[in-house]
């Protein structure tokens, strides 16, 4: 199951009870452990970054499968049972919700000396996934938990959750590294959601390669000041209704002026090193792919990459029939793993209640 993408879920407030999230951390890490044995680290990488597999994980754990906290709950006994045996297992987790998110690039630091290795290539495909999934793919999802799983070898994955206050959803990002060929361009190889949203700025599109071309072209303006005359003049234009997305308001004359002041003297070869400098984010980004498009003659993608129904597909054929081949491998999988988990006898007979379930 090689799919990776994202997962649409009702966002929920509140933390697992405690008597819960400690039998998640033992089951995630029997789980982990009896992965690792059979099929190397690697195989959890990909196994974290296909939502369906994710999802049923989640489930097996025990937490509540349509809730939000699902990601950030297995995400964090996936963490805290693995932190005395990442060094055993070759495998380990950064990041977290919240403020332990901005720790990934310290915690992965860490990992690289206690190595001996340089991870820093590591730092920045966590950093890009972030940025991406913020800044580049702007579908009103606000970034709120980044998980940044890795091996010694630097394999990596990522699994990051954002919410809607306005309508009520997270949405989850999944990455897998050895499946990503370019961070700008359909980095995500298959996304999974429950809903689209109307109205989406999609910089990371294949169709909108000439917009991206033209924002790194703009950036590397030697004269920023034409730049920012050029979007005034778009400030005052009628916008056609395609473009509702951006507004006037979403446009800083002042703060674009700095930016690209900064641009210019660091000169980005590529969208992705424009991505990658610090101070360039959504409304830059949006600024700038509107006067690419109405300057330069080069459209942004407005399609929202979420696909419909997370999951197997819906048993009344809506939005489309059960995948009953995929359904059964994730079952098989789950439960082989969970027969060589070294769990108690009751615990491995509740965990397979829950699985049979699905």
């Amino acid at each position: 199951m090689p799919r990776t993408g994202s997962a649409d879920l009702p966002l929920h407030y509140g933390k697992a009870p405690p008597w819960l999230f400690q039998r998640m951390v033992k089951l995630a890490r029997a789980m982990t452990i009896a992965i690792v044995e059979d099929y190397g680290p690697e195989e959890v990488l990909r196994r974290m970054a296909d939502p369906v597999w994710f999802q049923a994980f989640g489930c097996l754990l025990g937490f509540d499968w349509h809730s939000s906290g699902l990601t950030t709950t297995v995400s964090g006994a996936l963490k805290e049972g693995l932190k005395d045996i990442e060094s055993e297992l070759g495998l380990y987790v950064a990041g977290g919700k919240g403020a332990a998110s901005r720790k990934t690039p310290g915690e992965i630091q860490q990992v690289s000396e206690s190595l001996g290795r340089d991870l820093s290539f590591l730092a920045y495909a966590s950093r890009m996934a972030a940025k991406v999934d913020s800044a580049a793919l702007q579908d009103g999802y606000q970034l709120y938990h980044h998980s940044f799983l890795f091996t010694a070898r630097g394999q990596w994955a990522v699994v990051q959750q954002g919410m809607n206050t306005e309508t009520r959803y997270a949405r989850r990002y999944h990455w897998l590294g050895e499946k990503l060929k370019d961070f700008v361009c359909e980095p995500h190889s298959a996304i999974a959601a429950q809903r689209r949203e109307p109205e989406v700025l999609n910089l990371v599109a294949a169709e909108g390669d000439a917009n991206r071309q033209a924002i790194a072209f703009i950036a590397r303006e030697e004269h920023p000041e034409k730049v920012v005359r050029d979007v005034e003049k778009l400030k005052h234009l009628s916008f056609p209704e395609r473009h509702h997305i951006v507004t006037a308001e979403d446009i800083s004359l002042q703060h674009l002026n700095k930016v690209l002041l900064s641009t210019y003297e660091q000169r980005p070869e590529s969208f992705e090193a424009l991505l990658a400098l610090k101070g360039v984010g959504a409304r830059t980004l949006r600024a700038l792919s509107l006067a690419a498009e109405l300057v330069y003659g080069a459209p942004a993608s407005l399609r929202d990459p979420a696909a419909y129904s997370f999951a197997h597909g819906g048993k009344d054929g809506h939005p489309y029939p059960v995948n009953r081949r995929t359904y059964d491998e994730t079952i098989a999988f789950l439960e082989t793993a969970l027969r060589r988990a070294g769990l108690g006898q009751q615990d491995k007979v509740e965990a397979l209640r829950r699985l049979r379930q699905l």
